[in-house]
């Protein structure tokens, strides 16, 4: 990297009269070699001007404050320089003394030519340019085009300039500067020669700072220094500026103190307390560390943005080493973080990044960012303890047991955390009451553990069960037969008719179902159905199509049940021509309630070895004769919808 000059640039009015200026522009690098970071662009320039290989535009990138307005004018200087005698060429080291480089370093040379496009963008604009360039410099060696933020530049301003681009005369010379260079069009860009301009690094941005607070007389605290290098984010300028406030903050002498005060940051240790106790679930303790350093002046989305970039760290230490012996940070905040992240798995870190990030999004766009960071870090420390992605599922999709242990935001802290309102001994007779039919939504709005409570049958000990060592979610529908029977319960008679009727299963297994739609059924019946079993049950469900045939369905099923019977094939041979015509399958045994009013007896059939018939009562239709009624239909004809 190379060194500032340690004298102040020679464009700078130092008299009496001169008044003050900001050190952005006090301090403006006069020659290549005070460009802070930028040694590529600094040694491709060089060699350029040795060998003559100089382009006829160059297209100069990055972020805003790391020099390209700066690079532009030193580029025009270096290519119109005659030195001091007035007999020089070309140069990578100006003089500054000349006619030419005065002129273009107090902005009134008539032959380098300086365009904001944000301010000009039409195509007009540009065709005053083009007008000009045919004609040959005034005084200078060459003309030189310099247009700023030239991604604002309309589609026509872009295609007006692109011939002459390709084909400039000699004496002619693009500069072009922009921080949105996605936004300048591929046919422009290949016209010109591209330097993307870098972020400056911190540890350089702080020594870079720490001369000129010097040079101007101020005593700025090396850890003051970084902290601005910091919030300077690469940014030469941001850094300038904020060293200016901080030295008309602190009157000279400016401390860690005052620069986190001015830049509204909290105290670096303050932040390591504030996510231990969030990621321990002690919720009291976070918000009351919050509300203090808010009270001291810390922008919320300022701490909010200290976790993100500790959670980073922490994550890296984890999983890369990197950043472990940073001889940057205290050695107090290396030994916190290795501690952290042993503590921590990957799996808890990257979720609290997801949670910090929508979190502070939210609270850009809230009303009030204190209350927005408030309730985030409550998620945040109620999600702590929650089982990993993966071992979750594992849960769900198992046997079910202990899947409530550590998701109902138990214990961990000693603050706001613990058992919720509606939990406990209390609940079971209303929860009891809601399983007659197995409908778990009862108890679906208190959690997981509460509805594993309403279906399970209280064992017989002397103290309740907590919610949070009770079993998983109720079990869903272990048949294809058994997920028709919920549509029907659930009262959604389209969609039972259709699982009924037109649906081919080709495999089943809890959580898990691959069917063939018939031609009549609707082309989101897997959509529908999954999303049916996942609110019924509260377990994601997975509905595939496939094309392989799979069984028939279960209305057919039934049909060849019923046919199947000695004593229907008995009927149908008694009565030549007859048919079946609806089968309605009924539930049998001594609680069973036949829908016609026949009594028990109706219920069921036996067949000759005394073995139970089929569960089902069906109508036979004769051709020309009344119907023999010995069955209700199977819930689903045509004309019931």
């Amino acid at each position: 990297m190379t060194e500032p000059p340690a004298e102040a640039p020679r464009d700078v009015q130092t008299g009496p009269d001169a008044g003050y200026r900001v050190l952005a522009r006090k301090y403006r690098p006069t020659a290549f070699d005070q460009l802070i970071g930028q040694d590529a662009l600094v040694r491709t320039l060089t060699n350029a001007v040795k060998s003559g290989r100089l382009a006829q535009a160059y297209m100069l990138t990055g972020v805003r404050g790391v020099g390209k307005t700066t690079t532009a004018r030193l580029i025009a200087r270096a290519l119109n320089c005659v030195g001091p005698d007035g007999s020089g060429g070309v140069t990578i080291a100006p003089c500054g003394v000349c006619e030419h480089c005065r002129a273009i370093i107090e902005d009134r040379h008539v032959d380098v030519l300086e365009m904001d496009a944000a301010s000009r963008t039409g195509v007009n604009d540009i065709r005053e340019i083009l007008d000009g360039v045919r004609y040959r410099p005034t005084s200078a060696r060459r003309k030189v085009y310099i247009i700023d933020e030239v991604h604002m530049l309309s589609t026509a301003a872009f295609n007006a300039l692109l011939k002459t681009l390709e084909e400039p005369p000699e004496h002619v010379t693009f500069i072009f500067a922009t921080t949105e260079i996605r936004k300048v069009p591929v046919t422009v860009l290949s016209r010109c020669q591209r330097f993307d301009l870098r972020r400056v690094d911190q540890d350089d941005l702080a020594a870079h700072f720490g001369r000129i607070a010097a040079r101007e007389g101020a005593d700025v605290a090396p850890a003051a220094l970084a902290l601005i290098a910091r919030a300077a984010d690469g940014s030469v300028r941001d850094g300038l500026s904020l060293l200016d406030q901080a030295i008309a903050h602190g009157d000279n002498t400016v401390t860690e103190a005052q620069a986190r005060d001015m830049l509204g940051l909290a105290d670096r240790t303050v932040v390591f307390d504030l996510f231990e106790s969030v990621m321990k679930g002690d919720v009291a303790a976070a918000l009351d560390t919050l509300a203090g350093q808010y009270a001291l002046g810390a922008d919320p989305l300022v701490v909010m943005q200290d976790l993100l970039d500790l959670t980073h760290w922490l994550t890296r230490l984890k999983v890369v080493k990197t950043g472990e012996d940073d001889p940057t940070l205290p050695e107090t905040e290396r030994t916190r973080g290795r501690t952290l992240a042993e503590a921590l798995s990957v799996a808890s870190l990257t979720r609290a990044w997801q949670m910090l990030l929508k979190g502070l999004g939210e609270a850009r766009q809230a009303h009030a960012p204190l209350q927005a960071v408030d309730m985030a870090l409550i998620r945040l420390a109620y999600a702590a303890d929650l089982p990993p992605p993966a071992e979750a599922v594992a849960r769900v999709t198992g046997n079910g047991g202990g899947a409530g242990g550590s998701g109902g935001g138990g214990g961990g802290g000693s603050g706001g955390r613990g058992t919720p309102s509606g939990a406990g001994p209390s609940a079971a007779p209303s929860s009891a009451g809601a399983g007659a039919g197995g409908t778990p939504g009862a108890s679906a709005a208190s959690g997981a553990p509460r509805a594993a409570a309403a279906t399970a049958p209280a064992p017989p000990v002397a103290a309740p069960t907590p919610p949070s060592a009770a079993a998983g979610p109720p079990p869903g529908p272990t048949s294809f037969k058994a997920v028709a029977e919920l549509a029907r319960e659930k009262r959604e008679a389209v969609l039972a008719k259709h699982l009924t009727h037109d649906v081919h299963l080709v495999h089943f297994e809890p959580g898990r179902i691959e069917v063939n739609p018939g031609p009549d059924a609707p082309r989101d019946l897997a959509g529908r159905l999954g999303k049916a079993l996942q609110d019924w049950t509260g377990r994601r469900w997975i509905v595939m199509v496939s094309d392989r045939p799979g069984e028939p369905t279960l209305h057919d099923q039934l049909h060849a049940s019923v046919l199947a019977d000695p004593l229907v094939q008995a009927v149908l041979e008694a009565f030549p021509g007859a048919r079946i015509g609806r089968v309605h399958e009924r539930a049998t045994g001594p609680d069973a309630v036949d829908p016609t009013g026949a009594g028990p007896a109706a219920g069921g059939m036996e067949t000759e070895d005394g073995e139970a018939g089929p569960a089902a009562d069906f109508m036979i239709e004769s051709d020309g004769e009344a119907p023999a009624f010995g069955a209700l239909e199977d819930g689903f004809g045509d004309d019931d919808l």
